[in-house]
């Protein structure tokens, strides 16, 4: 089952498309990371997910199905903006009854469990709290609503480093514990790759990377050689993202460790597994590139391209 599923979406304001033929399916209990330049559409992919915005085209549905924004999905799926939307002049107390109030599914004492753990007083004015604290009390009553698909945009957005640790770690004890599918979208790639396990890069309101980070990684890899050996490489096999100094390039292909070694083609490379942060900036870079399956050793020994 999937827990975010989307078909010919598309969403236009005015003359513009935010999001264009946009084609997904994250697998249930996943927890995925959305990532792209600033205007890719990444926040407006979020809202059609959650029901806060009707798309222009197609369709989207969450947890097997569900249509995005309807009454069933409503009660299953938690959404936390990125400037967290907390009433400030409230103390947190109030706060969480405030939102226990407004949904049928309530963890409370986990979410007061949650709230002691983190040194957050019940007392405090949310206001008065700090931008990590806020962020905390957000996803903290995101979690108590006990959803079955958690979405998160840019939650890292405001917090310093420590602050970014201690809630990716919330989020990840959280998910653990309940087993819930995660969506969330984020500019600080480095965070991206000791939690998520599926990837999705938007381009230009346009899919252009989608699939678990394990196989992305796997069919990819990073090369540094001669100069003039460049257009050897680019003629056997799809360049990513390539830098060329006057003597030395650096390169990122799209295939996998064993095709790269059966070709022959990296004589004088020196090739190894990129990170998800390696990955996931040689496609930014690219705007172009798409990962589609690389080639592969066809029987009679000549690279051949699979159509996706």
């Amino acid at each position: 089952m999937n827990a975010v599923e989307t078909a010919g979406l598309g969403k236009r304001y005015g003359r513009t498309w935010a999001l264009r033929d946009c084609a997904l399916a994250i697998p249930q209990g996943r927890i995925a990371a959305l990532v792209g330049p600033n205007g890719a559409g990444k926040t407006t992919l979020l809202h059609t997910v959650t029901g806060l915005v009707r798309p222009t085209s197609g369709a989207a549905t969450v947890l097997g199905g569900l249509p995005a924004g309807s009454l069933a999905a409503l009660d299953r799926v938690a959404f936390v903006a990125q400037d967290a939307p907390l009433y400030g002049h409230l103390p947190v107390a109030d706060m969480t009854r405030l939102a226990r109030n407004l949904n049928d599914r309530w963890d409370g004492d986990g979410a007061r469990a949650r709230l002691d753990s983190l040194g957050i007083p019940s007392k405090a004015k949310v206001g008065k709290l700090s931008g990590g604290q806020q962020a905390q009390l957000a996803l903290t009553l995101a979690l108590a609503r006990q959803p079955d698909l958690l979405v998160l945009d840019e939650p890292l957005a405001r917090l310093d480093p420590l602050a970014r640790h201690d809630f990716m770690a919330a989020l990840m004890t959280g998910v653990a514990e309940e087993g819930t599918s995660v969506l969330f979208s984020s500019h600080v790639v480095s965070e991206l790759e000791r939690v998520c396990d599926y990837l999705v890069v938007l381009s230009r309101g346009r899919v252009q990377v989608a699939g678990d980070v394990e196989e992305l990684l796997a069919s990819h890899r990073v090369l540094t050689g001669p100069a003039s050996g460049v257009a050897d490489i680019q003629a056997r096999f799809p360049v990513v993202q390539a830098s060329t100094a006057i003597t030395q390039a650096h390169l990122m292909i799209r295939t996998t460790p064993r095709d790269a070694a059966d070709s022959g083609a990296l004589t004088g490379w020196d090739g190894r597994a990129p990170s998800l942060e390696e990955l996931v900036l040689a496609y930014l870079r690219d705007p172009g590139a798409s990962a589609l399956p690389g080639p592969r050793q066809a029987s009679g020994g000549d690279l051949t391209e699979l159509a996706s």
